[in-house]
């Protein structure tokens, strides 16, 4: 697989456990998710697995065992989440209006009850999925024409073009920046249970 730039700058600017995340199993991922996932994911996954940026931006990952970094979790909770808000009138972003097209969450903002997604457009290669920023705890939606990992380094180096991640650059203002995963955030609490995940 060719390295990333975006990715070398991100190891760069924030180093990756020591220890190798395990291997996903992709081939099951996206047959569950029901589409082929972008390349730079899988790579960013493959160099950090589930944890958290500057503990602020948490990267979700199809195997981790901890239920709020568990991609397929995610995705089946913000699902029927968004599903309720849309039945009682909050606005949709306009990419979805397009037949087919869904949305796909691949982190999250921690405290913020925020989550970046991919809108997921019918014939659209995943490597050109557009993502979008929803503030979790509002309406608005906020578009993103870049990779999740170009986004990411542009979050960590204070250059994307965002009105959010307010506690990132407001409060923490970190000098170095950190990588923590799931199991260090988390302790032992919040674990998924062993049974496997549904097929479909």
């Amino acid at each position: 697989m060719i390295a990333l730039p975006a990715l070398d700058s991100l190891v760069r600017l924030c180093p990756p456990p020591a220890d190798p995340p395990p291997s996903v199993d992709w081939a099951r991922a996206e047959g569950v998710l029901g589409t082929p996932l972008p390349a730079d994911y899988k790579q960013l996954v493959g160099t950090y697995g589930d944890g958290f940026f500057d503990e602020t931006v948490a990267l979700l990952t199809p195997d981790s065992t901890f239920a709020r970094c568990n991609l397929l979790a995610q995705a089946t909770e913000r699902e029927g989440v968004l599903a309720g808000l849309w039945e009682v009138g909050e606005e949709k972003p306009s990419g979805l209006l397009e037949p087919g097209a869904r949305i796909l969450p691949w982190a999250y903002e921690e405290g913020a009850g925020a989550f970046l997604y991919w809108l997921v457009r019918p014939g659209q290669h995943p490597d050109e999925w557009t993502v979008l920023y929803n503030e979790g705890q509002g309406p608005l939606w906020e578009p993103h024409d870049t990779g999740c990992v170009a986004l990411l380094l542009a979050v960590l180096t204070g250059t994307a073009e965002t009105a959010y991640f307010g506690y990132l650059y407001e409060v923490l203002k970190p000098t170095r920046h950190s990588f923590a995963t799931a199991e260090q955030f988390f302790g032992t609490s919040g674990r998924l249970d062993r049974r496997p995940l549904p097929t479909n």
